[in-house]
């Protein structure tokens, strides 16, 4: 299938036209519920919904932004955030969400990067964003930290209002299925973060695909904590529930006190999960009388569906597959602790470290292929050679992801091939850290992996090459305070070990396995 074939599918269509036409046809149903803590909430039906994204896109017109230009969303879960999202979907814009966890000088990269003309940001981040991006033209600020009174201190100017956006409508443009959307920013082998390029067709596709594969109906309640600047929260769950007609009951963040009650109040009827809210879950009891009939998490366990009395899909998917690559057939007998099947749309092959295909009961690399710009991501955004190398000669795009093939043909995912962490579901770049900690003097040499954590299933261990005196008062404080002020906090080593040596392999390479095993036979302290 080529591109042009692809695109076909969404002929008229773009993420601002699809918003117009759901708020045409069910105007009073509710779309967006902000519920920050049970009994306090706020809901947009889709058609109030529309109308502001259309006055908020005409603020940001009359701020100067143009179709194209890039505008930075430094924000936690908030209405705010995907009001501004499909505003600049509206007005043609890039949105570029960031972790808002993300340090002060990450911040920087990403604005320097992708030249953003303006920020949205919460008041408490509000002096980060402008001291560490001063090339900005305009920042609004929220009137509350996503729920919680803004401090006295960081209450925003008038003018510096994100309500001050509102204005006459902006014109609706000719939809464009192939424009640029969005940039996200994924970790991966590299010392910085790769900005990953969506376009109006990947928004479109994931909304479709993820519809049809989760079985959503106009009459669900899709109940979203996960953060909205990641995969899982935007294209997995709220795309989606807008191409199926849905409400979207949206929560700060992930909060075990909070999420029953809500899930009560609202009557949320399916969600999205990652493997530590579903497990931190199983461990209380399930309310009488919830009205889910489903969640999607990471992987199917039948423990998870027995307890919790619903049915449970496994999923897989990367910033770079927009969609859900992987997915547990409804009409199959799923397979516990697998991710599922091969997903409508996309071509899958695992293979071992030679190129040669995997059989059934064999572990290999993860490849898939699609559509860039429609079912794969477009580009990685300013770094044509990164995106020339994430795929082979034959146009799969190397996942990084190690993965068991089974008998019956479902997929079970193994671990990373790259050197990267995953802490709390975040994905962490061990050469980040590295780069990071390269800067300390008197650090000649390090190497970050992975240690097994109960809570946040691993945590960044940094080891460090003694210096040549032998010498170390002071410096394993020295590599976390830098880490602290360079990185977000969840990259920070939770501890560093000074080695005279490291294990190596081959001609002096640094044995990355042999350092977990080091790692994970520490104490926690």
């Amino acid at each position: 299938m080529t591109h042009q074939d692809a695109l076909l599918q969404f002929t008229g269509h773009d993420l601002a036209a699809l918003l117009r036409r759901k708020a045409a046809e069910r105007p009073g149903r509710p779309f967006l519920t902000w519920a920050p803590e049970p009994g306090v909430s706020r809901t947009w039906t889709y058609a109030e919904f529309a109308g502001q994204v259309a006055s908020l896109a005409g603020g940001l017109d009359r701020r100067g932004v143009r179709a194209g230009d890039r505008v930075l969303m430094h924000l936690e879960n908030c209405p705010e955030f995907l009001l501004t999202y499909f505003a600049c979907a509206h007005l043609g814009a890039v949105c570029v969400p960031t972790n808002a966890m993300a340090a002060g000088p990450e911040l920087a990269y990403f604005a320097e990067l992708t030249q953003a003309c303006g920020a949205v940001t919460h008041p408490k981040f509000a002096e980060k964003i402008r001291g560490h991006c001063p090339g900005l033209k305009w920042l609004a600020i929220t009137d509350d930290d996503a729920g919680q009174p803004a401090d006295a201190t960081t209450v925003p100017r008038p003018d510096e209002r994100h309500a001050a956006l509102l204005a006459t409508p902006a014109p609706q443009r000719p939809p464009d299925a192939s424009a640029p959307l969005s940039v996200l920013f994924t970790s991966g082998t590299t010392s910085r973060p790769k900005g990953v390029a969506w376009t109006h067709a990947n928004a479109l596709w994931a909304g479709r695909l993820g519809a049809m594969q989760q079985g959503l109906r106009g009459d669900d309640v899709f109940q979203v904590f996960l953060p909205l600047f990641h995969v899982v929260g935007l294209s997995w769950s709220v795309f989606p529930a807008l191409w199926a007609g849905a409400s979207i009951v949206l929560q700060p963040r992930f909060s075990a006190s909070r999420y029953w009650p809500v899930a009560l109040e609202h009557r949320s009827t399916v969600g999205s999960h990652v493997i530590f809210s579903a497990n931190v879950l199983a461990g209380m009891p399930v309310p009488p009388g919830h009205a889910f009939r489903q969640w999607c998490n990471a992987l199917w366990l039948p423990e998870h569906e027995a307890h919790f009395g619903m049915r449970m899909m496994g999923a897989w998917g990367m910033t770079e597959m927009v969609a859900q690559g992987i997915v547990t057939d409804p009409w199959s007998p799923p397979r516990p602790g697998a991710i599922g099947r091969p997903s409508a749309g996309y071509g899958v092959r695992i293979v071992d470290d030679r190129g040669r295909d995997c059989r059934p009961g064999e572990r290999g690399n993860l490849l898939v292929r699609g559509i860039r710009g429609v079912t794969l991501f477009a580009e990685y955004f300013g770094n044509a050679q990164a995106t020339r190398d994430a795929f082979d000669d034959d146009g799969y795009f190397r996942t990084g992801d190690s993965v068991l093939l089974h008998e019956d043909g479902s997929i079970q995912f193994g671990d990373r091939a790259k050197d990267l962490l995953k802490v709390g579901g975040e994905g962490v770049s061990a050469a980040e850290i590295e780069r990071v900690i390269r800067t300390v003097a008197r650090v000649s040499e390090v190497a970050v992996v992975g240690r097994p954590d109960a809570a946040y299933g691993e945590v960044p261990i940094a080891f460090v090459r003694l210096p040549a005196d032998g010498g170390v008062t002071g410096l394993a404080d020295a590599i976390i305070e830098v880490c602290r002020r360079e990185l977000a906090k969840y990259k920070v080593p939770r501890e560093v070990v000074f080695v005279e040596d490291f294990p190596r392999i081959g001609v002096g390479k640094i044995s990355k396995a042999g350092l977990r095993e080091l790692a994970a036979s520490r104490p926690v302290t």
